[in-house]
């Protein structure tokens, strides 16, 4: 199966017409990816490349059976965006736009949770089901199809660790990465849980970085809900208190959010902490013998 993406996604790229909307649209359908629409308000009756733009998510559902958003547009319209694809009904909506403000998020995050939408980011590299779909950024090439499911704070330590378990012939389930901002539409725990639930996956690897308690919590539901192995890798151990390590969630606050403390929760837990990605990756390997 896979969790989030797959053979089913219908997807509507919201700012298709824009340089990266096609530049990454074009590369999810060229993968294999349904992309089925885009929309760019006043832009109804393009095409890009065969596919149909609309001014409205509305009518990308109806017209085209939309069933999942990438958000492509400018961050001042990003939230505007969210409520509009959730008021279209659609599932899931993947937002890859930085800097989107936080009070504007701390909205939409009420206001799609309360619907029962799956949504990811903002500031992420979306998701990847190898094999059945790409929705985002995420290099597929360097990704196989296997039984590993992972899920990130950080796109390119996702590539990183998702290319040493290609090269140690492993494969994943689905690859998520949840994106860096303080407030992001699934945490760790939402996408551990489909997981858990999804019969393809055997194994998770949880990639976490400093700031916040994320990974605490989510090494606390982990002991007590999941019964699938889960390792995990924390970036940060070197970073100084205070700082913001690439991005807006990954701040220390005094002895909070430190790499070594993380690492210490999930270690209290059961969940092996690799040092280094490929550390991680040859964890998995063993794990999987």
């Amino acid at each position: 199966m896979a969790i989030i993406v797959d053979n089913d996604t219908r997807l509507v790229v919201q700012g298709l017409t824009g340089s990266e909307g096609r530049f990454h649209g074009l590369r999810n359908r060229a993968y294999g990816t349904d992309v089925v629409a885009g929309v760019t308000p006043g832009k109804a009756g393009q095409d890009v490349e065969g596919i149909p733009v609309f001014n409205t998510v509305a009518d990308a559902v109806e017209q085209a059976g939309a069933n999942t958003s990438l958000i492509f547009v400018p961050a001042r319209f990003a939230a505007d965006a969210i409520y509009e694809a959730v008021d279209a009904g659609i599932e899931t909506v993947i937002c890859i736009t930085e800097h989107v403000p936080v009070h504007q998020m701390l909205k939409a995050y009420t206001y799609f949770r309360g619907r029962g939408t799956t949504m990811i980011g903002p500031n992420c590299p979306g998701v990847l089901s190898p094999g059945k779909a790409n929705v985002g950024i995420i290099p597929a090439e360097i990704f196989t199809e296997g039984a590993v499911g992972l899920v990130s704070r950080s796109g390119t330590l996702t590539y990183q660790i998702g290319h040493e378990l290609t090269q140690l012939a492993l494969g994943n389930s689905t690859i998520v990465g949840i994106g860096g901002d303080p407030v992001v539409g699934s945490s760790f725990i939402d996408v551990i849980a489909k997981f858990q639930d999804d019969p393809q996956t055997e194994l998770i690897v949880m990639v976490g970085e400093i700031g916040g308690d994320e990974e605490e919590k989510a090494a606390a539901y982990i002991s007590e809900h999941v019964t699938k192995p889960v390792l995990s890798y924390i970036a940060g151990f070197s970073a100084p208190p205070g700082k913001t390590m690439g991005h807006a969630g990954a701040i220390i606050s005094g002895a909070s959010g430190t790499a070594q403390g993380k690492k210490e929760a999930l270690e209290a837990r059961g969940i092996q902490v690799g040092t280094t990605p490929t550390e991680v990756a040859q964890l998995v390997a063993d794990r999987m013998k």
